[in-house]
């Protein structure tokens, strides 16, 4: 069973009840990770919401980057996202989304409707807001060309702390950097910034009403082929349907299979970076694979 607290034991979730329009009525503890506790909360005008609330030890949560990229992602009405309650540095309420299971005819309005999501666009590549993912700060500063961003904000920063912090090698940060010295070859087709949720693997999409609902973004002016590799790095459900609804909206570039390695590289490094060599060889082998593309 949940642990139900007092709300005034949760005092960062007390504090936003102006911000809320009502008081807080109970607060159950429901998890949590990455130095954030995760609480249902029911407010006392009955309605259920979902709070993140930052450990005292946590630090920047990213939970302003997190509200800005949900109101960001909502704005084309594209895809579903939870409705953003109020947010401050400490905690981030949102509003309940009861899950159910995943469908195949969900899974195809949900690849049709990320099509239309990242047709909705970026003017730029990177974010105007200060980026954080899995408590890790992620660089959204901004650029025109997918390629050379990528490369200087997506590999070599985390390829470099995990060669700090000992999970890689020397050796090993060469070959991601031999990547990123290829990047402009193995890039595919140049595209225009597209609106992705940038940490869009199964977990960050919850099935409800018949509807795949996007959760915890890294969202900013991305490429699109970094979304639907993250979709497939741990294995969403009925991902080929997504993938042809996705197809039948807004068609992939030539190759786009071949360069999935190139955008799982990123996630895994981060993973690496999180949780050490566990991660290590999947990051050397998508690596290699994106060299040989």
């Amino acid at each position: 069973m949940p642990r139900c607290s007092s709300p005034a034991s949760v005092p960062a979730i007390a504090d936003l009840e102006q911000a809320l329009g009502c008081g807080v009525a109970e607060a159950h503890r429901v998890g949590g990770q990455h130095g954030v506790d995760h609480y249902r909360l029911v407010l006392s005008d009955g309605r259920l919401a979902f709070a993140k609330v930052a450990e005292a030890a946590a630090g920047q949560a990213g939970f302003e980057a997190e509200a800005a990229g949900l109101r960001w992602l909502a704005e084309p009405g594209a895809v579903p996202v939870p409705a953003v309650l109020a947010a401050d540095e400490s905690v981030l309420v949102l509003e309940w989304i009861s899950e159910g299971p995943a469908g195949q005819e969900a899974a195809e309005r949900f690849g049709a409707g990320l099509a239309r999501l990242h047709a909705a666009g970026a003017r730029h590549f990177g974010a105007p807001w200060t980026g954080v993912i899995a408590g890790l700060p992620l660089p959204n500063d901004e650029a025109d060309a997918w390629p050379d961003w990528y490369a200087s904000r997506r590999l070599l920063p985390y390829a470099r702390l995990a060669r700090d912090a000992g999970p890689l090698s020397a050796a090993d940060l060469r070959l991601v950097e031999t990547v990123a010295d290829r990047i402009g070859d193995l890039a595919g087709p140049a595209e225009p910034p597209s609106r992705i949720h940038g940490d869009c693997w199964s977990g960050n999409v919850l099935w409800s009403g018949a509807r795949g609902w996007l959760v915890d973004p890294a969202a900013h002016g991305g490429h699109r082929e970094t979304d639907l590799a993250m979709l497939g790095l741990f294995g969403a459900p009925y991902l080929d349907r997504m993938l042809g609804s996705y197809q039948d909206v807004r068609p992939l570039a030539d190759g786009w299979r071949a360069r999935i390695p190139l955008h799982q590289l990123h996630p895994l490094l981060v993973h690496v970076c999180l949780f050490g060599s566990a991660y290590r060889e999947s990051a050397l082998g998508a690596a290699r694979a994106a060299l040989r593309a």
